[in-house]
């Protein structure tokens, strides 16, 4: 294991269950691990994402200040 992939898991295991499930599948899905099952997207997710890519294919992207605001009100 490499010493950053080592620092990775080390920042990881301070993180809530949910998070470190979250990080798991996505490592698991980069390695190629063929288990793993996409999670089910619920109706409103599924409108929301559909929302998103039409804004994006307008052309319509958040300004820089929008996103470092809603950045902040997650502590990022």
């Amino acid at each position: 294991m490499t010493k950053l992939l080592d620092k990775a898991l080390e920042a990881v295991r301070e993180l809530p269950p949910n998070a470190q499930d979250d990080i798991a599948r996505v490592v698991l899905e980069l390695a190629g691990a063929p288990e793993i099952k996409p999670v089910p997207l619920s109706p409103d997710e599924r409108a929301a994402i559909s929302k998103s890519k039409a804004a994006a294919d307008r052309g319509q992207f958040a300004a820089d200040d929008e996103v470092r605001a809603v950045w902040a009100k997650h502590g990022l």
